[in-house]
C-alpha cells in the first residue's frame, strides 16, 4: 500500500461559505471547463444528451431543504433538532453578534447548497489503500493527486473516501479527482490574481476561497476563525484540509403590523392615473 508522506507546513485548499453558495453550479461547470484540458484532462461524459448521461465532474453540488429548527421544544421532540448544529460552538464576532441562537425561539426552514468536492485529508484513506502508488499526497503543498499511469482502475480510493470523492471514468478505466488545478495556481503566464482554482475564480458571489490553510496568519485561516469554519467529519480521523463556513441564523419573516385605528391608512396608487410608460411598468413589477 501507498506511504504518506511527512506532515506538510503548506497546507493549500478551499474554505467555502454555505451561507452565500447559491447552488448556481458555477464552479462544477468552470471546473469541468478547464480540467477537460489540463493536468487530469479529459474529463469525459457518456450519453451527456441521452436519457441517463453519466461523467466526470469534480465539483458536484448537493441541495437540501433544512427542517425549521425550534429551539423551544423539548428536546425528544424530532421537532426541536438543530439540522446545522448552529447552535454549537458559534464564536461571538462582528459577523456573529446579537443573541445566541440558544435565545433565539427558531430558525425558519430554508435551502442549504452543500458543495462537494475532494477535501485532501491530511490523512487520506485514498491514498494508503492504494496498491499501485497511483494515488498520492504531495509533500510540498498537500495537494492529493492520482498518477493515471499507475492507475489500475481497481475503485479501491473510491471505496475507501468517506466523502464520495473520487470519480471513476469508465472511457479511460481510471480514477480521477480534484487537484486543486495545480496547472493554475502554479502557473506564472498566468496573472497573479488568476492563480488560483478554476471554481473558486468563477464563483459569482464569492462562496469559494483558496488559500493555505496551514499559515494561522492567512486570508483563508483567519475568515475560518472569524466564522466558525469547521471540518467534514472530523471523527473520522482523516484531517480534511477544506473547510465549511456554517450559514448565519436567519430571522423568520414578521407578519405586517396593523394599522392602527386613529393613524390614516397609506393612500393606495391609482395605476390609472399614471402616464403609459410608468403604466406598463407598473404590470411589470407587480406580476
Amino acid at each position: 500500500m501507498t506511504a504518506l508522506p511527512p506532515p506538510s507546513r503548506k497546507k493549500l485548499g478551499l474554505v467555502i461559505d454555505l451561507d452565500t453558495c447559491v447552488g448556481c453550479h458555477a464552479c462544477a461547470v468552470g471546473c469541468k471547463e478547464w480540467n477537460a484540458g489540463g493536468f487530469a484532462a479529459p474529463l469525459t461524459d457518456e450519453k451527456p444528451y441521452g436519457k441517463d448521461p453519466s461523467g466526470v465532474w469534480f465539483n458536484r453540488v448537493h441541495s437540501y431543504e433544512v427542517a425549521a429548527t425550534d429551539f423551544t421544544t423539548p428536546a425528544h421532540d424530532p421537532g426541536s433538532h438543530d439540522a446545522l448544529n448552529l447552535q454549537a460552538g458559534q464564536p461571538q464576532t462582528a459577523c456573529s453578534s446579537g443573541p445566541s441562537l440558544a435565545q433565539i425561539a427558531a430558525q425558519p426552514a430554508m435551502t442549504l447548497h452543500f458543495p462537494r468536492s475532494c477535501l485532501h485529508c491530511e490523512t487520506p484513506a485514498c491514498v494508503t489503500v492504494c496498491p499501485t502508488g497511483a494515488s498520492y499526497k504531495r509533500a510540498e503543498d498537500g495537494i492529493v493527486l492520482v498518477d493515471e499511469d499507475k492507475c489500475i482502475g481497481c475503485k479501491l480510493c473510491s471505496w475507501a473516501c468517506p466523502y464520495g470523492a473520487r470519480e471513476y471514468s469508465h472511457v479511460e478505466g481510471v480514477m480521477k479527482k480534484c487537484t486543486l488545478c495545480i496547472d493554475r495556481i502554479y502557473n506564472e503566464n498566468l496573472p497573479e490574481a488568476e492563480r488560483e482554482p478554476a471554481c473558486v475564480q468563477v464563483c459569482p458571489t464569492r462562496a469559494r476561497h483558496f488559500g493555505d490553510l496551514g499559515d494561522p496568519e492567512s486570508k483563508v485561516s483567519k475568515l475560518v476563525a472569524e466564522r466558525g469554519g469547521v471540518a467534514l467529519m472530523p471523527e473520522l480521523g482523516y484531517a480534511p484540509v477544506n473547510r465549511y463556513l456554517p450559514p448565519r441564523p436567519r430571522r423568520a419573516g414578521q407578519d405586517e403590523p396593523k394599522t392602527p385605528s386613529n393613524e390614516t391608512p397609506r393612500e393606495s396608487l391609482d395605476a390609472t392615473a399614471l402616464p403609459p410608460v410608468l403604466r406598463w411598468l407598473d404590470r411589470v413589477l407587480t406580476r
